[in-house]
């Protein structure tokens, strides 16, 4: 299973294996929780019967129940799967958001920012989903698109015609990307090296502004929480490079890959964090365990004086498919509270 996570198979078979792989592990998810659902299930129906002493089931009846119970799961199990295959290889919904900021100058009022992230081009997602993916945002005609990590699962050489279509990408203050925790693990090097050459501009620990001088707002961007295992800055000191001598009257839009970044962007006064990583879950119900971990589930929050806003993803990872968490392309309007 380890070619799986390398590029694309340029072969016929090598497409059914890497399809079949990632297919039978979502399977087993699926299988694993219904088998685990069933089992609580019956320990508390034994607790009851227990309780109001109706004794124990006779050991027929038991085995009646387990072949009903085995029916069962493998009919949820099929139905759930090929919803979640279908709603994988649907086109990601545009998922339009209003974001009022109190610091956002009132000539911004209005400005929108695209968000494309997660979005693992690689294994089962080529160059036809970016070109879709490309066709969608631009049809928006975006003040900005944010690129929030997770773009590739793998190397530059593989994946550079897949890639190829995001020099189509259009906005009118341009198109940012920072990394992703895959980034680092598709050689993070050689593809900050690519993405320019596609006339994306990678915020990596830095800001840049949007706007007039009269009228604008810092727009910055920070490495993948996890870049320090790679020879990257710690987070506390990404965001402090990328904020270093910024004036704190200005609105402040930061681009993170991971919800919990915010955890140590408060402090330096963010008014919004735009972020991915967590996919919602991408298979109910793993995304109670994401939550935990990331403590900022998709859709916007509020966060002391801050909001967040995570998206569920443009893409998928892993197994092809998405179980009550429907990929997105989020379309942020930004409204400044000057011209209430």
């Amino acid at each position: 299973m380890l070619f799986l996570s390398r590029g694309r198979a340029n072969t016929v078979a090598g497409q059914i294996a890497v399809w079949s792989g990632y297919t039978w592990l979502g399977v087993m998810f699926l299988l694993f929780t219904a088998v685990v659902a069933f089992d609580v299930v019956q320990l508390l129906v034994g607790i009851a019967r227990r309780i109001s002493a109706n004794g124990v089931v006779d050991a027929e009846r038991r085995t009646f129940i387990a072949r009903i119970a085995a029916t069962a799961i493998a009919a949820v199990v099929t139905g759930a799967t090929a919803i979640a295959v279908r709603s994988a290889r649907r086109p990601a919904e545009v998922r339009r958001v209003r974001v009022r900021l109190a610091r956002l100058p009132s000539a911004q009022n209005g400005l929108t920012i695209v968000q494309i992230t997660d979005l693992h081009v690689g294994p089962t997602i080529g160059r036809a989903v970016v070109e879709d993916v490309v066709a969608r945002t631009n049809a928006l005609t975006p003040d900005i698109v944010a690129i929030t990590g997770d773009l590739v699962d793998g190397s530059v050489s593989a994946l550079r015609d897949a890639v190829a279509p995001l020099a189509n990408l259009r906005a009118r203050h341009g198109v940012y990307f920072v990394t992703g925790n895959h980034e680092y693990f598709s050689g993070a090097d050689a593809w900050l090296q690519e993405l320019p050459r596609l006339g994306i501009r990678v915020l990596g620990n830095e800001r840049v502004s949007i706007g007039d001088s009269d009228s604008s707002f810092d727009l910055a961007g920070i490495d993948d929480r996890s870049a320090h295992r790679y020879g990257g800055l710690a987070p506390e000191a990404a965001l402090a490079r990328a904020l270093e001598g910024r004036d704190s009257r200005r609105e402040l839009v930061l681009l993170a890959h991971q919800p919990r970044s915010l955890l140590d962007a408060v402090p330096f006064g963010i008014g919004l964090q735009i972020s991915g990583h967590t996919h919602g879950g991408q298979i109910w119900p793993f995304g109670l365990l994401v939550r935990l971990q990331q403590r900022f589930f998709p859709g916007l929050h509020r966060y002391g004086d801050a909001q967040i806003y995570v998206s569920r993803g443009t893409g998928y990872w892993g197994p092809p498919m998405r179980l009550a968490e429907p990929s997105e392309i989020t379309h942020l309007t930004l409204e400044s509270t000057e011209t209430a």
